[in-house]
């Protein structure tokens, strides 16, 4: 009889046993190193406004393009929206937007204001296009823009970032339970790999349990965006936020179930990025209340 293969846990993690025993028992790669030798950074910006959301929890669209706004300027350090943009993307670039398309969904209102920023950058709106869903969609683009939102997620521990490219695998359920680990592995795909220009985190009305679907008792108005080019960076980022979050009710909520594997596993398997926090230069801008980092 064979024996089972090991289970990767969140213990493994903690332990920090990812190396060599995680990429022959669960995945079965090699681990990739290049970046261990060097101290590495991401920047991952974090910007605010108590006001993004109005009554009904309503989009206040000026409110919301003044911090996209601010967030590009800071995160590229350029001086206009036009000239920010245009640091992440060509001109002659076909644009993929990724959002989160239902259950909890990114408001479509970013989605219309990171389009219309593109436009004004000068990319043709015809070389604008929804990337969600099959894999035909980003294999067509030369760049993508992530836009997740921030949620938990039943079957992948985080329903943010790197699960936001589950559906170009083709095999969605292949990354469920603790085989969200392997989510890493779709970034790499050549249909989706160095296309991913920037991640930016719609983390208005975030979900902190029970994921996807929108439990009122765990929806609350974080108002804020999320931006950085390390998606496992902003998915450490991410992922604090929602822990911390937890920790605020009665009891606590415990830890998530099941666990976020595909985080470290991207960083430490997959070479997508850092998921330390001591590398991951944080910058806040706007309302500081409860920001749970």
């Amino acid at each position: 009889m064979t024996a089972p293969k090991p289970i990767l846990t969140r213990r493994d993690f903690v332990r920090g046993t990812v190396g060599a025993a995680l990429g022959a028992s669960l995945f079965g790669v090699t681990p990739q190193s290049a970046r261990t030798a060097e101290a590495r950074s991401s920047s991952v910006c974090v910007i605010r406004d108590e006001k993004a959301l109005k009554e009904g929890n309503r989009v206040d669209t000026a409110v919301l393009q003044n911090m996209l706004d601010e967030l590009l300027l800071q995160f590229t350090g350029q001086t206009t929206p036009k000239e920010a943009w245009l640091s992440l993307v060509k001109p002659d670039d076909t644009v993929g937007l990724v959002a989160t398309p239902h259950l909890n969904p990114t408001h479509a209102e970013l989605v219309d204001l990171v389009k219309a920023g593109l436009i004004a950058a000068g990319i043709p709106v015809n070389n604008i296009r929804d990337a969600q869903g099959k894999p035909d969609r980003p294999e067509a683009c030369t760049a993508l823009i992530a836009l997740p939102a921030l949620k938990a997620h039943w079957l992948t521990g985080i329903g943010t970032v790197l699960k936001n490219y589950i559906t170009f695998s083709g095999k969605p359920s292949n990354y469920h339970g603790e085989n969200n680990a392997k989510l890493g592995e779709i970034w790499n795909l050549p249909i989706v790999k160095g296309k991913t220009k920037l991640v930016l985190v719609d983390a208005l009305r975030p979900l902190c349990d029970k994921g996807p679907q929108p439990d009122p008792r765990y929806l609350w108005n974080y108002n804020g965006l999320i931006a950085g080019t390390d998606p496992v960076a902003v998915e450490t980022i991410a992922l604090k936020i929602i822990e911390e979050k937890r920790k605020t009710f009665p009891g606590g909520l415990g830890p998530l179930s099941p666990p976020p594997l595909c985080v470290e596993a991207a960083d430490k398997v997959y070479n997508l990025g850092t998921s330390n926090m001591a590398e991951i230069k944080i910058k806040t801008f706007g309302w500081e209340k409860d920001l749970l980092l």
